[in-house]
């Protein structure tokens, strides 16, 4: 069932959103070679609760973490830990989700690591980027939830890419994952229809070879089945009454450098 929400709700969503865009803002200086994951996630930890927020993956589902950090070939749900330090040219996502007076806010961003990253790399990630603002400029009152995952994967397969299928964007709110689900690929007119009060996650993840992946022994870490590279960003997006479709997620910095589509 779609848990619809007001205006009011929807805008107050918005400390949970900032608030988690904030933090990968702060993370960025932290983000070189040398550092451990599991110190990205206790400098995460610590910034959440200094802020006044509550960091939801934390025992979510049995989750041991604050953060995901999903390195390299990880896909998604990388587990921090202190063995894992970052090398020159490896590219990382973060993804943080903050609780701020019982409201979630669900983000995640790439990073580069050191001064060593392929041009290969760089590319996937910016296709990654890409990618997600072309599934939230399909979105619109009365669109459905296939426009978003056809403009997402005509555009990465146009880039030689592939996207993973097995992992998707969820409707969120008081709770971590609603309905409706958000495949970032598929068939235009098809889905779900979209209307005012629906607030979801939208976060592709492109991957350099198949879009396979399987889940570790630990139960959380999905990697690529090739071993290629992936690449995953995402927002947390409403749409209020008048129709208007907000980002909830954007810090300042990430408005000032927004792609245009």
């Amino acid at each position: 069932m779609i848990v619809l929400k007001s205006d009011a709700e929807i805008m107050a969503m918005r400390a949970a959103g900032q608030l988690s865009a904030n933090l990968l803002d702060y993370l960025e200086a932290f983000v070189k070679p040398g550092v451990s994951t599991l110190e990205l996630n206790d400098l995460a930890h610590d910034y959440t609760i200094k802020h006044g927020g509550i960091p939801a993956p934390l025992n979510y589902k049995g989750f041991p973490k604050s953060i995901c950090t999903s390195v390299n070939e990880v896909v998604c749900h990388g587990i921090p830990n202190a063995k894992q330090k970052l090398r020159d040219g490896d590219i990382i996502n973060i993804d943080v989700t903050s609780i701020v007076d019982g409201y979630y806010g669900d983000t995640s961003r790439m990073f580069y690591v050191g001064s060593s990253v392929s041009s290969a790399a760089k590319k996937l990630s910016e296709c990654a980027r890409i990618s997600l603002f072309k599934g939230i400029a399909a979105v619109q009152e009365g669109s459905r939830t296939g426009d978003i995952g056809a403009a997402i994967q005509q555009y990465a397969e146009a880039q030689g890419f592939s996207v993973v299928r097995e992992f998707v964007g969820h409707g969120i709110g008081r709770t971590f994952h609603e309905d409706p689900q958000i495949l970032h690929y598929g068939q235009k007119g098809k889905g779900t229809r979209l209307g005012a009060g629906m607030v979801f996650t939208i976060e592709p993840m492109i991957n350099q070879g198949h879009w396979k992946t399987k889940v570790l022994r630990d139960g959380w870490t999905a990697v690529t089945i090739d071993g290629s590279l992936s690449a995953q960003w995402e927002h947390t997006i409403g749409i209020l009454s008048s129709g208007e479709v907000v980002i909830l997620t954007e810090s300042d910095r990430e408005i000032e450098s927004r792609p245009v589509i």
